[in-house]
Order: C-alpha cells, then sequence, then structure tokens
C-alpha cells in the first residue's frame, strides 16, 4: 500500500462496510456499533482483509511487471506516466478555466505600460468565480430588499416570536410523552380530566386511610382548608408527596412506590379538594397558605374595629381575619 489508490479503496471500503451494518443490524434509534460493540471487531477484521488483498495485489503487480521484456517494461511505464498525467484532466481544465489567466506564452499581450524599477504589471482579467460570485450577491441582494422590505416580509424579531413559540409547542409536546421526566422545580398543575382521574385513583389506593375519601382529615391533616403544614401548591404538595412530611410524625416518602407523573396527577387532584367542605373536617393544621403567583382580580378590605380587619379575594374563598395584637 504505497499509492494513494491504495488508500482511497481502504478507506472507501471501510466506509461502506459501516454503512451497510449499520442498514443490516436493526439498533433502534442509537448507533448499531454503540449498541453493539462487537462490531468494532468486524470492522477490525474487514480492514485486516481489505489491507491483506491491496499487499497482495501490490506484490503480484510486482511479479508480473518483473516478468516483461526491457521493451515492455518502458512500454508499461509510458502508459502509467500518460495516465497519472490525464487524471483528473477534467477538473484541472475547469481550474485553470475557473481562474481565467493567461497562459505564460500569452502574458505579453496584457502587460501594461508601467514599469517599477523592471517590474511590469499585467492586466489579468477578474477570476471567473469571483465575478459570478459577485453577480450572485447583487442579485441576493435585490431579492432580499424585495422580500423584507416591499413586501413586509418577517424580520428577526418576528422570526425569533414564531421560533420561541413553536420550541413551546415542542416543549408542551415533550411533556405529554415524557411525564415521567417530572421533579419538584418543574412539575405543574395538570387540569386534564384523565389526569385527574388518575390522580383520584392514586388518592383513593394510598391516601384515603390517614386524609379520608374526602380529604377532611383522620390521621393526617385536612387537605380541604386553607392550613398547610409544608406549604401548599403543587410543587409543595408534590414534593411532600415525593419526600414525606416531618421527620418521625409525617407521612412517608412515595418517590419509591409512585412514579413522577403519579405523583403530579395525585398533587394536582388534591388541589380540586380545596374548600369542598366535607362533613365532620378536622381542625386546621399548619399555617395559612397563599400563592403570591395567583392572579387575583379584586381585593377587598374592610374594616371591622379598631383592631382587626378582614381580606376577601374575588377569586378564591374568604382568606382570614387579621387581628392586631398588642
Amino acid at each position: 500500500m504505497k499509492t494513494t489508490a491504495s488508500y482511497l479503496r481502504v478507506t472507501g471500503f471501510m466506509i461502506l462496510a459501516f454503512i451497510l451494518l449499520e442498514i443490516i443490524v436493526e439498533s433502534g434509534e442509537s448507533w448499531a456499533i454503540v449498541q453493539y460493540p462487537i462490531i468494532w471487531a468486524i470492522l477490525a477484521m474487514v480492514l485486516f482483509f481489505a489491507i491483506a488483498l491491496e499487499i497482495i495485489a501490490a506484490a503480484l503487480h510486482r511479479i508480473l511487471f518483473a516478468g516483461l521484456s526491457a521493451e515492455a517494461k518502458a512500454n508499461y511505464i509510458a502508459t502509467e506516466t500518460l495516465r497519472d498525467q490525464n487524471r483528473f484532466a477534467w477538473f484541472k481544465r475547469k481550474y485553470k478555466a475557473m481562474l481565467g489567466a493567461k497562459p505564460i506564452a500569452n502574458e505579453q499581450e496584457i502587460v501594461l505600460d508601467h514599469n517599477y524599477d523592471g517590474i511590469r504589471e499585467l492586466d489579468n482579467n477578474l477570476p471567473p468565480w469571483w465575478t459570478w460570485l459577485f453577480y450572485i450577491s447583487i442579485v441576493f441582494a435585490v431579492v432580499y430588499f424585495v422580500y423584507y422590505e416591499v413586501f413586509d416580509g418577517p424580520s428577526q424579531l418576528d422570526e425569533y416570536e414564531m421560533e420561541l413559540a413553536q420550541a413551546k409547542q415542542d416543549i408542551e409536546e415533550f411533556k405529554k410523552n415524557n411525564k415521567d421526566l417530572i421533579d419538584v422545580n418543574t412539575v405543574e398543575l395538570l387540569t386534564e380530566p384523565s389526569d385527574l382521574a388518575a390522580g383520584e385513583a392514586v388518592f383513593v389506593a394510598n391516601c384515603v386511610a390517614c386524609h379520608k375519601a374526602s380529604g377532611g382529615g383522620g390521621i393526617g391533616p385536612n387537605l380541604t382548608d386553607d392550613y398547610w403544614i409544608l406549604g401548599g401548591g403543587i410543587k409543595n404538595i408534590f414534593n411532600t408527596i415525593s419526600e414525606g412530611g416531618r421527620a418521625g410524625k409525617g407521612m412517608v416518602a412515595w418517590k419509591t412506590d409512585l412514579k413522577p407523573n403519579e405523583m403530579a396527577q395525585v398533587a394536582s387532584y388534591v388541589l380540586t379538594l380545596h374548600g369542598t367542605n366535607p362533613v365532620d373536617p378536622k381542625e386546621p393544621e399548619g399555617d395559612i397558605w397563599m400563592d403570591e403567583n395567583a392572579p387575583v382580580d379584586n381585593v377587598d378590605v374592610k374594616i371591622i374595629d379598631s383592631t382587626s380587619i378582614k381580606i376577601e379575594m374575588s377569586n378564591d374563598a374568604k382568606i382570614e381575619s387579621i387581628v392586631s395584637g398588642n
């Protein structure tokens, strides 16, 4: 393997073998060579045989050449030399034509009168590739101007907003197809009836023993009022379900028994129990919790007396009376 052609043949043979193995071997969405490392050994054997064939071919060539007469050897060498000169002849001609330069023998035709200390200037034409590229840039500029300025094509900001909207759609689609890729930072409130029904099923199967079917509370706290021991809202409830309650006296962590999607579903279902006023509810535990990011359409503040006020929000139940202390 002493010629460029030999190296090119071996390289091409290896590329072809690699492509064929990737097509033939079923590996799903991953590369076959990654999923099945034995393919590396197969490719190594293929490379060995390809190199061996090139060595054998070169050895046969030397043996046959040695058996030729002196005249035959001279003819063979002349033929090979001519073939080497004509190799890639079409590309060589096109390359020279793209340069647009005058042959050295004809340079006298384009010599200018300028002469600086014996240095003369040639009036060569611009290379055709440069000229055509210049013309193409002019056409592109005209089309660009007409499309964006005359016909009011989308600006960079418009394209950014369209791509951003598409990205949001792709993210939502990804979330729908990969519901178990959820943690406390990415969990969101689920409102689809199918998700809430699945959350109710998880709640009935695992939570009614402590919180009752109504969510009014038993061993565990009341889930229908405004008071939360470890915080309300989808993220806090998801975290409590996943990691468990207070050490030593709270509920156990469910992250080993429930999938992230199931925890998101049951957390969303728990939020639907808020304000349902079950029969015989348990007394409030913990602190009143308000979502700082929740929208508030209207706030009504009433002064009861000189020591207390009452706050009512139009899109939520009455929160509580705030009594000032001395």
